[in-house]
């Protein structure tokens, strides 16, 4: 059995699907109730009380771990996660990490998922560290806006970095659950090409077949809206790098080509499938 967390998330609803489509045994777990692929068990869990995660580990042979905001929830300790998970007999974890404790080793929400990453390098586990990027699926953030008013608002419209379609790191994972061969590995993933905000606008206007206005967001703007989402080191943190990428930030990995055997999808790709999002 194969325990998915953030199983209604851009990467583990994919996820769920593909293991469940694969014939393994799923357990989905999330903070509600959802609509799951037949067969799959669901078992509601708040990873900032990595306790609660205990049912559903119980029979498990594999982890995937999204922590996302439990990372930074008050007095969580999401490194305690994989010490439950070992002592359960999960065999196999495969984290999802970040590509920022590479680039960004010293940003706040980087120096804890580091924590993370080093509880299972410690564990003895089977593991798998995958690194993403930018999630071509932020660009979710403006749907309301161009339905309502035709605009994209963004900070740094001209300022790229490759983004990561959350199906390709959705689809890296399932292979690092189900083969061997992946085990010991850090994959980077990221896309297949650097695009800007700007060029995303256009992108969506395209797809849409009707103007899309670019507005550009002052960080101080985007910082106001982004807080209200995500905790504010992980804001900073992140418009750390969509300001001004690093080498490392730009770089296009070979890593989801090296796991998938093909290209990563493009950030057109990502429109095209989600075009109905922006109508």
């Amino acid at each position: 059995m194969i325990v998915v967390t953030g199983a209604t998330g851009n990467v583990g609803r994919p996820l769920t699907q593909a293991l469940a489509e694969a014939g393994e045994q799923v357990t989905a777990v999330s903070r509600h109730a959802v609509a799951l692929p037949d067969g799959v068990r669901h078992v509601a869990a708040d990873l900032a009380e990595p306790a609660s995660l205990a049912p559903a580990l119980d029979g498990a042979k594999a982890l995937f771990l999204l922590l996302s905001g439990d990372l930074h929830a008050p007095e969580a300790r999401p490194a305690d996660i994989i010490g439950l998970a070992a002592a359960s007999g999960v065999r196999r974890v495969v984290l999802l990490s970040s590509q920022g404790v590479a680039t960004r080793p010293l940003g706040p929400s980087r120096v804890a998922m580091r924590t993370v990453e080093d509880a299972l390098r410690r564990s003895g586990l089977d593991q798998v560290v995958l690194r993403p990027g930018g999630f071509a699926s932020n660009a979710l953030a403006w749907a309301e806006s161009v339905r309502t008013q035709g605009t994209v608002a963004s900070p740094f419209g001209d300022v790229g970095v490759p983004v990561v379609d959350p199906a390709d790191i959705a689809e890296v994972a399932a292979a690092c659950l189900l083969d061997d061969r992946h085990i010991g590995e850090v994959y980077e993933l990221t896309g297949p090409e650097v695009i800007t905000p700007r060029q995303q606008a256009e992108a969506i206007a395209a797809a849409l077949g009707s103007p899309v206005r670019f507005h550009e967001l002052t960080r101080d703007e985007a910082r106001a809206t982004m807080i209200r989402f995500v905790p504010k080191e992980l804001a900073d943190d992140t418009l750390d790098i969509i300001s001004a990428p690093n080498p490392a930030e730009l770089r296009i990995s070979p890593d989801v080509e090296r796991v998938l055997g093909r290209a990563p999808r493009s950030f057109n790709g990502w429109v095209a499938r989600n075009i109905t999002a922006f109508r």
